[in-house]
């Protein structure tokens, strides 16, 4: 498993992950810093200074304001108004909040770290991504190849699971350096890769990515953030919230966005799936092979 960060609040402002995600690829090292403070702690750019903001990115004040006008704002005053109106519509009122029971035993904290990432990581979903990807992974006519860095190889083989169970060509690309190359090189244009992994970033998962793109692969990211260097490589990058309470992230975030995925698959398939669903029913009843109770 890998180590984590626990980060209890992280940005979704649409408008600006997207202006990140599409600067990602021209930002200089000192840029991309400030960037992922901007999605990490909203909280220091809503609230605090361009010194603020700078050290906490180990950079200079005028970084923060190259980056700003990058991502097209005026200045930090703009990113930091674009910034706070996010926060004002996902922070609720303390008279609400003060009627929660207080996290004070391991169950409680666990719990309301799991349900922030799962309510984060769908609320960063949006119809358009959802739709676009849904609409490549239903393509009976392509191929899917699911790709995953070692701390989330579970998520990644129970979505091919249920994939599989809706359509013909789904597979993990897994194994030695042999087998992954032969899998990526056989890959053909129009062909899917769905390309799991969470910072820090298994470097063959990266370079796996990078030959699939080569081919004429449509990629689509599952990760942490649109800088991970899995985002500029994808036609889609969908981000996932994966604050662990313990050393380790959390992959019930990406779980849950892999089960809604596979519920838009399941309904754009449905006359195709139910066949396919129907004959394995009657395989398992007939060898008995699962106990009802």
């Amino acid at each position: 498993m890998r180590a984590g960060t626990f980060v209890p609040t992280t940005l979704r402002d649409v408008e600006v992950e997207e202006r990140i995600g599409k600067a990602g690829a021209s930002l200089t090292p000192a840029e991309r810093r400030v960037a992922e403070v901007v999605l990490a702690q909203p909280q220091l750019v809503a609230f605090g200074t361009v010194a603020d903001l700078a050290e906490a990115a180990s950079s200079g004040a005028a970084t923060v304001v190259r980056l700003a006008s990058k991502l097209g704002f005026d200045g930090f005053t703009g990113l930091q108004a674009s910034v706070q109106h996010a926060l004002a519509n996902q922070l609720r009122p303390a008279a609400e909040r003060i009627r929660e029971p207080a996290a004070t035993d391991v169950i409680g904290r666990h719990q309301q770290l799991e349900m922030e990432n799962v309510v984060t990581t769908l609320g960063a979903l949006s119809a358009e991504a959802m739709a676009d990807v849904v609409d490549h992974l239903a393509d009976v006519s392509a191929r899917v190849l699911v790709l995953s860095g070692d701390a989330s190889l579970g998520v990644a083989r129970q979505l091919v699971g249920d994939l599989c169970s809706l359509r013909d060509g789904v597979t993990v690309v897994d194994g030695n350096d042999v087998a992954v190359r032969r899998a990526v090189a056989l890959a053909r244009q129009g062909d899917v890769l769905m390309v799991l992994d969470l910072r820090r970033y298994d470097r063959w998962v990266i370079d796996a990515a990078k030959a699939a793109r080569q081919n004429g692969v449509w990629i689509v990211a599952v990760t942490d953030s649109l800088l991970s260097p899995l985002a500029s490589l994808a036609e889609r990058t969908l981000t996932v919230a994966a604050a662990g309470g313990g050393p380790f992230d959390s992959h019930v975030g990406t779980l849950a966005l892999a089960n809604v995925l596979v519920a838009g698959v399941a309904d754009r398939l449905r006359v195709h799936a139910a066949d396919r669903l129907d004959r394995t029913e009657a395989a398992w009843r007939a060898g008995s092979s699962l106990v009802e109770r």
